[in-house]
């Protein structure tokens, strides 16, 4: 487990870097990314990750620092946001609208739980971008209590995605992503009938729309109707587009940020999936060792891993 465990965050960075170079590119107006590439419209370095990876150290340090703490939570996103804590180069340079305004309003009234947008206009992708400190340091809670599990991955995204559509994504994506820590197939996992999802629809229905791709409506379409897209619903979807049946970690990220768009984040969220199932090991070592500030990411492993 604990090599999934690690591949859960260190995909997520790895998937993030990759596609930093090609955000906000349409599909098919770049060079296929096949590795790491400087560049973008945040001028990176090659190996260098943004919000994506910042806001999930984030989440690490303060599960780690003070337990389960939502204004801990949302204070430290502050930090990275004004000062550029948690940051591949010492500043913010890549945050949503939806996250900074949540963010302000939490700067000014200290409340985490009602300092998102609750609207479905808000239901952008940056609470399933940050989402892997969850899944890897409450992995036996998972297996244990799944109520307890899946509303801790909810309230995560409370201070900046309070939607009815991204408490869902997060609640199903968890559940997936712990399963896979735990080694459960793959196959099994994604499929319609998993015993899971049935167990996380009885504990609370799924909004319909995430119920869609947890049936899975991302085995039915390709590009152009799978997008790499800002909106939860479809993130979500393109990042298991590309994950459910690739061979590698690598051919599940790259399918991932070569949708371009929202790669960065796309190609975040189907790391954690392709790391989660593949493990640490499984990840190339060009990617690993070319991947920027790995001192951050090894601290906040070691924070969040279960010993």
């Amino acid at each position: 487990m604990i090599d999934r465990s690690r591949g859960t965050l260190i995909g997520l960075a790895v998937g993030d870097a990759l596609g930093a170079a090609v955000e906000f590119d349409a599909p098919g107006s770049f060079a296929p990314v096949t590795g790491y590439r400087s560049g973008g419209p945040h001028g990176l370095e090659a190996g260098e990750w943004t919000d994506d990876t910042s806001m999930a150290l984030a989440l690490a340090d303060s599960i780690a620092q003070v337990g389960w703490d939502l204004n801990d939570q949302a204070a430290r996103y502050v930090q990275w946001w004004k000062q550029g804590k948690y940051s591949v180069n010492g500043r913010c340079f890549d945050i949503g609208m939806t996250v900074m305004c949540a963010l302000g309003d939490f700067s000014a009234n200290k409340d985490a739980l009602t300092s998102g947008d609750p609207s479905e206009s808000a239901s952008g992708n940056g609470s399933i971008m940050r989402l892997a400190p969850v899944p890897i340091r409450y992995a036996p809670l998972y297996a244990t209590e799944l109520s307890a599990f899946s509303n801790l991955a909810e309230e995560s995204s409370l201070p900046t995605h309070p939607s009815e559509q991204c408490l869902s994504a997060c609640r199903y994506l968890a559940c997936v992503l712990a399963a896979l820590i735990h080694g459960e197939p793959r196959e099994l996992v994604l499929s319609a009938d998993w015993q899971t999802l049935q167990q996380l629809n009885e504990i609370k229905p799924l909004h319909p729309l995430v119920q869609e791709i947890a049936e899975g409506s991302f085995r039915q379409k390709q590009p152009p109707e799978i997008e790499g897209a800002g909106w939860v619903i479809k993130s979500l979807e393109a990042s298991l587009w590309a994950f459910h049946d690739a061979d590698t970690f690598e051919e599940a990220v790259l399918k991932a940020v070569n949708l371009g768009d929202d790669a960065d984040t796309t190609g975040a969220i189907c790391g954690q999936l392709a790391g989660a199932y593949w493990g640490e090991s499984k990840i190339p070592q060009s990617l690993r060792t070319g991947l920027a500030r790995r001192d951050l990411l090894e601290l906040a492993l070691v924070g969040i891993l279960d010993d």
